[in-house]
């Protein structure tokens, strides 16, 4: 059992499949993300014509990614609402990521399947389209030389933290995420600048002094995150 303080063993896994323009197979203990990338040379609407990139995330969970098989949201003939703001801080936070404007017109998409939920599907989905992200920028960049210079801007990392019987916890599981009296999820850059904070009071109040615990595990836990992230890059060419 990992300690509180601890994050859970974490492993990329790239060129996962041969079809995607890039893909990273993440795991954060037992939350398993498959991710990939797909580059088209258009836009939405609402940049048609602008000159700007954009970059977009679909996510989703397997039926049998949780121990009660969930039905296909395909199915069901819409997504939840749990799913689209899943999908919207990744894509937030990947965006945030890359120079728009140096990418030019183009949509990158990135689709997070969870292959196996154990609690912090979302940062795991963040962690691991980065990865995605860089790679397909990057062959990007080595096939067209009107990039002049680099269009990923920053690096970016997540990871979950919470209290548990006044204790704060990095990295929950699901086992500790659903007795947890605050929930919360950190999106950092390299320099430690916030992307994207989610903090919930499921029981209660949430104090200064805990956020500003949580705000320091998470710090610590997106730095081994990075260095995992890097690593996994630089060995994927």
């Amino acid at each position: 059992m990992y300690k509180s303080e601890e994050l859970r063993e974490i492993s990329f896994e790239t060129n996962y499949l041969s079809n995607a323009k890039s893909s990273c197979f993440i795991k954060m203990g037992k939350t398993w993300v498959l991710c990939t990338a797909t580059i088209e040379n258009k836009v939405p609407l609402f940049l048609k014509n602008s000159g700007t990139g954009w970059v977009t995330a679909e996510y989703g969970m397997i039926p049998t990614s949780t121990d009660v098989r969930t039905q296909r949201e395909s199915i069901r003939g819409k997504q939840s609402g749990r799913t689209q703001e899943i999908q919207r801080i990744i894509g937030r936070s990947l965006r945030a990521s890359i120079d728009l404007e140096q990418l030019g017109e183009k949509q990158i998409i990135i689709d997070c399947d969870v292959i196996q939920a154990d609690g912090g599907t979302r940062v795991a989905s963040i962690n691991g389209g980065y990865i995605a992200l860089c790679l397909a920028i990057k062959k990007l960049e080595k096939s067209n030389i009107r990039y002049k210079k680099s269009i990923i801007k920053r690096h970016i990392s997540a990871v979950s933290c919470g209290i548990i019987r006044e204790k704060p916890t990095l990295d929950l599981e699901f086992c500790e995420d659903k007795i947890a009296s605050v929930d919360a999820n950190f999106v950092l850059d390299s320099d430690d600048n916030l992307i994207e904070v989610q903090c919930t009071a499921e029981n209660g109040v949430c104090s200064f002094e805990q956020m500003v615990t949580m705000l320091d595990l998470a710090k610590k836990g997106c730095k081994y995150i990075r260095q995992k992230q890097l690593e996994a890059i630089e060995n994927s060419w």
